[in-house]
């Protein structure tokens, strides 16, 4: 095969220094897929070692089949409720591939081998430890009320969940996404743990209501601290039980699919937990088993463990892991978490100020090539499904198809856009905002590769650290955010907080994202019980009673929110190429652009207002306003007249008045 023939550097002529490595990158990737083949039959088969490993009931030989893989271990015991714990009396027995196994006939067990018991199975490690350990492909893990002891529990429901989402299509959310990113153990408003259930009955109506199309969930996989926000994962086969039962978050997917709503999984591949009774590390007494040896294996600045992306065995765990999800619980594509710490064996940690970065030593080719092979069986399981990775550098080609030589995303997260926000309101005045630099921001992505553009998300709302509302408006949002009383600080907090998240959803991406409350300008930060604030749930839970209440401009800020996605799903603005610049002018802060037919125009001088503003339209016509921010019902002053039609005039230019931080949505009558 040419180097030619790998559509990417047809596309992108800048490549072309780097064409060899992007050539062997694919072509490693064949050979894998190749060797996959030869073994497996397909990818698809290759990741079933969650039906082989764990414990199944096989039919045939009528007795559960506990196998687990641990090549170094020198020796195994299954033990639990069903054998009152004796430590000696179940043994397994290993064959050449380092895989253990033990069968129990159903006739000896059905009375002790039951749904709801509990389960360890004690390693003899390599190393000569001896530890009561949690099976790796457990699907459901359990914390002692009393001891906070983590054990597996035998999951055997008498009728299995019932699934009614057969109706439901992903064409739209995989289209333009529009992203409800969600953590349900805070999603309520009590002091305490929020359930599944609870989700599914007081939330989801509430995101159908704002007008999107997907939830990305977060903290789904078992993981022994609840504030490490899910992302120290011990158990990855296994639901977060602390949020209820397996049946339950099935539940609120089907629920959420009979609403029309896409669930994306927040996936945690780039790192593990380093606890060894509870999760992998160590697991048959190595240091490599699942993760890479010495520093190589250790995330310094996560204090967690790295996994061996070039090691077959681990591959197969990892895509099993992933057509677990998809198919077990009907997830409709993941969130990568932790991306550009996979990608670069510095992690990320280093100015990516030449395109060398991207192709040099500092990458890891192995976990590419996981990428690669990950995205592959996603799509090959469900095409429409939705790949996001969690990406800071930039790396060119990271959502590109595979066989056009990419690593087969469908969108990148825009982290860039959050990071230049917050830096904005932290270090500039008003007054010094740079249109170029904003425009620079939020349009500076490659042509042929999607991005999930966002103001904000959990990690900018983690304590140490404000939400945009938050950084707008501080203090004040405790004593004046009433709507019978006028305050300077909040109506510029309201103003901005608009434009912010309009000028970032138009111009921004291909897809949006909003984190859970945001919407409406949910205060303080997040803050998960720990030993520093004395285990409280203060801070770790949402208060909808704010925007509940008639009389708190939160609902003017909510009632923005669901007037701009809908304006955003209606005209499918996203679902286009992106924005072409019509007017910029940095020292009055006027940004005028057109997107997909649309006309938006913002104004973020502080103070001043203009009368009989030219700007210059794509076409000649009567343009009339569909949306401005200035309107009552969003916090506004009501200083605009939506009834007044705008012809161009001979320039071709529409004069408009612009009241200082407002945007106009504008378009031309048919």
């Amino acid at each position: 095969m040419s180097q030619k023939s790998l559509q990417i550097l047809t596309d992108e002529s800048w490549l072309q220094p780097y064409s060899a490595t992007i050539q062997s990158r694919y072509e490693r990737f064949q050979a894998a897929i190749r060797t996959i083949n030869d073994y497996s039959g397909s990818i698809l088969e290759f990741a079933r070692m969650h039906e082989y490993y764990g414990i199944h009931f096989d039919k045939i030989r009528k007795g559960w089949i506990y196998r687990e893989w641990a090549p170094a271990a020198k020796a195994l015991f299954l033990m639990g409720d069903f054998n009152w714990w004796d430590r000696n009396s179940h043994p397994l027995k290993r064959n050449h591939r380092g895989d253990w196994e033990i069968f129990l006939p159903f006739d000896q067990y059905y009375q002790t081998f039951v749904h709801g018991s509990k389960i360890k199975v004690r390693v003899i490690g390599a190393n000569d430890s001896d530890l009561d350990r949690i099976p790796a492909y457990i699907r459901r893990v359990i914390q002692d009320e009393n001891t906070h002891d983590f054990a597996g529990q035998l999951w055997f429901p008498e009728t299995q969940f019932q699934w009614t989402d057969q109706h439901f299509s992903l064409k739209e959310p995989a289209k333009m996404p529009l992203i409800y990113e969600c953590h349900v153990g805070m999603a309520q408003e009590k002091l305490g743990v929020g359930t599944y259930k609870e989700f599914e009955d007081l939330i989801l109506p509430r995101i159908k209501a704002g007008g999107y199309n997907a939830i990305q969930m977060m903290a789904v996989m078992e993981h022994p601290y609840y504030g490490s926000f899910g992302y120290h994962v011990s158990n990855f086969f296994a639901p977060s039980s602390r949020f209820g039962t397996p049946e339950e978050l099935k539940s609120l997917i089907n629920t959420a699919h009979q609403m029309g709503i896409a669930v994306i999984m927040d996936i945690v591949h780039s790192h593990a937990v380093k606890n060894v009774l509870e999760g992998l590390n160590e697991f048959d007494g190595s240091e490599d088993q699942y993760f890479h040896p010495g520093a190589r294996g250790y995330h310094e600045g996560w204090d967690s463990k790295l996994f061996n992306y070039g090691k077959w065995e681990v591959q197969q765990f990892l895509l099993s892991n992933i057509r677990y999800w998809l198919e077990e619980f009907h997830f409709d594509g993941f969130r990568f978490d932790g991306a550009t710490s996979m990608l670069y064996h510095h992690h990320g940690h280093t100015s990516f100020d030449s395109a060398d970065k991207y192709f040099d030593a500092g990458v890891d080719e192995e976990a590419v090539l996981y990428f690669q092979l990950a995205n592959t069986l996603i799509h090959g399981l469900k095409p429409e499904a939705i790949s996001i990775a969690e990406e800071v550098s930039g790396m060119p080609g990271l959502s590109r198809r595979v066989d056009e030589g990419g690593l087969g995303f469908n969108f990148r997260l825009a982290m860039g856009i959050p990071d230049y926000w917050i830096k904005t309101l932290k270090h500039k005045l008003d007054e010094q905002w740079d249109m170029f630099e904003l425009w620079h921001e939020l349009t500076n992505r490659p042509l042929r590769e999607k991005s999930i553009a966002y103001a904000e998300s959990h990690d900018q709302a983690l304590v140490g650290d404000k939400s945009i509302a938050f950084w707008l408006m501080d203090k004040e949002m405790y004593f004046s955010m009433s709507v019978l009383e006028q305050n300077l600080v909040v109506d510029r907090g309201i103003a901005l907080h608009k434009l912010i998240r309009m000028i970032t959803i138009s111009l921004g991406g291909e897809g949006y994202l909003n984190f859970i409350g945001n919407e409406f300008g949910h205060p303080e930060w997040v803050d998960f019980p720990r030993l520093g604030n004395d285990w409280s749930y203060q801070y770790a839970r949402r208060q909808w009673s704010l925007v509940d209440t008639p009389h708190l401009r939160y609902q003017q800020l909510d009632a923005w929110d669901k007037t701009m996605i809908h304006l955003v799903e209606k005209h499918q603005l996203l679902s286009t190429g992106p924005a072409e610049q019509l007017y910029l002018d940095p020292d009055k802060k006027i940004l005028a652009y057109t997107r997909r037919g649309l006309i938006f125009v913002f104004s973020f001088h502080p103070t001043e207002s203009f009368f009989g503003f030219p700007i210059r339209m794509p076409e000649a016509g009567t343009y009339h306003i569909l949306l401005n921010s200035d309107e009552k019902i969003f916090g506004g002053f009501e200083r605009l007249d939506k009834s007044i039609a705008y012809p161009t005039d001979n320039d071709q230019q529409v004069h408009l008045y612009l009241p200082n931080r407002v945007v106009i949505v504008m378009e031309r009558k048919k």
